[in-house]
């Protein structure tokens, strides 16, 4: 009906971009109400806690708007569905992504559940760089509809599924963290910045006087693993992580001839790719692969060695943004499309195909520099998003392969012997 001004629940974390969101749906003439999420108890070094500074910008500017302002806390959500899964997963020797898991059970289960069923939310949003298919008049039009009870819906409530976008600023584009969101809260949300770039944004809130949000540092947050500098949030995980898990210390080791080279402290204090601090080498050496079973890192002496290179992984049962699979895909069993497995890298052309148990293959048309088991990849066409899954079982590496060439033309060795033999 005409006339009724619809609400629209902002999820506010204190910065730039989801302040700018609130703006924004104000101008847009819908009832706003601002919430800001806490979900870790965590100080920074002087002791303050940050996550209260953001909360009091997040409050200066729905004063400034004129908007209600709420706070939730999903610190004990965070723990069990978040931060646990973290610590299992680098007892497994994986390196995971706390943001898309964040996003899939915090933002966009409880949040929203929050949203919808507490502050009666006609729809939420949020400040990420993304858009969806729908227009957000259509937003308001969506029924909810629970969750199928049985693996296959009833085919004849098939609706339009809702598709996941880049933004306009691809630069910026968020879609990598958002891609393991249900299809469920996708069909409630709308994305403010969808259109806008980033320098927009920031002007926007300059002119509307959001100094005290400009002022602020990036988040780290969501700049999760830009290699080749391995982030400065694994670091910070990982010295959280010591708190909860014995490291288990082992040895370096040669993946060229098998040498013991030195001791680590850990091996889920590593992650592949990155450079391994040992006393005595004059040149830098690199985790190109760990053995959780032995407590074994092994160790290859240039940055770009081919044992750090791959082209295949498998994942864990795929989650597709549209809850099914590509038709081409279900069809053929097979599909090109595009991937990455870390926020800003470029797209990668690759092959797919699809198991029985709902897991993929990725087959990428080159190698790509340190795949790392834990992480997601996430599959686009064109520019859609079409959901992630994890990275649990990677191809063999480059190096394996080149050996087994080698292998070919070398006599068979004597099996008594206790180490390998180095492979020229």
């Amino acid at each position: 009906a005409m006339g009724v001004v619809r609400h629209v629940v902002c999820a506010m974390s204190g910065g730039v971009d989801s302040s700018v969101s609130a703006l924004l749906l104000k101008r847009m003439g819908y009832r706003v109400t601002g919430v800001f999420m806490k979900n870790w108890d965590s100080q920074d070094e002087r002791g303050v806690c940050s996550s209260e500074r953001d909360c009091e910008d997040a409050y200066k500017v729905c004063k400034m708007l004129d908007m209600p302002f709420h706070q939730v806390s999903y610190v004990k959500e965070y723990w069990h569905e978040v931060f646990s899964n973290l610590l299992r997963e680098y007892e497994k020797g994986r390196t995971p992504n706390p943001d898309i898991m964040c996003n899939k059970h915090i933002k966009f289960k409880h949040f929203y559940q929050y949203a919808v069923n507490t502050l009666g939310a006609d729809a939420m949003a949020t400040g990420h760089y993304a858009r969806t298919s729908q227009e957000d008049e259509e937003v308001f039009q969506q029924k909810y509809v629970p969750p199928p009870r049985t693996l296959f819906r009833d085919r004849f409530e098939m609706r339009k599924p809702v598709r996941l976008y880049q933004g306009a600023d691809r630069l910026k584009d968020q879609t990598f963290f958002l891609s393991q969101i249900s299809q469920d809260a996708l069909r409630h949300t709308i994305f403010p910045l969808a259109g806008l770039t980033k320098d927009f944004v920031k002007k926007i809130a300059a002119e509307a006087g959001f100094q005290h949000v400009l002022k602020k540092k990036e988040v780290l947050n969501e700049v999760f693993y830009t290699r080749p500098k391995i982030s400065v949030l694994f670091q910070v995980h990982v010295k959280f992580v010591l708190k909860y898990i014995e490291p288990k210390p082992g040895n370096f080791v040669s993946v060229e001839d098998g040498k013991i080279m030195g001791q680590h402290k850990g091996w889920f204090t590593l992650t592949l790719g990155q450079r391994a601090r040992i006393g005595g080498q004059v040149d830098p050496w690199f985790v190109v692969d760990k053995d959780i079973t032995t407590g074994d890192v092994f160790l290859g002496p240039t940055t770009n060695h081919p044992a750090l290179f791959r082209d295949t992984m498998q994942t864990d049962r795929f989650h597709w943004i549209a809850e099914d699979p590509p038709v081409e895909l279900v069809r053929t069993q097979m599909m090109e499309c595009l991937f990455r497995f870390i926020n800003r890298m470029p797209l990668t052309p690759c092959t797919v195909t699809l198991n029985l148990d709902g897991s993929v293959w990725v087959m990428l048309k080159e190698p790509i520099r340190a795949l790392t088991p834990g992480q997601f990849a996430v599959l686009y066409k064109g520019d859609e998003c079409l959901g992630s899954g994890k990275i649990i079982r990677l191809g063999p590496t480059q190096f394996t392969l080149q050996k087994g060439q080698n292998c070919l033309s070398c006599p068979p060795k004597d099996t008594n012997q206790q180490h390998p033999e180095p492979v020229n």
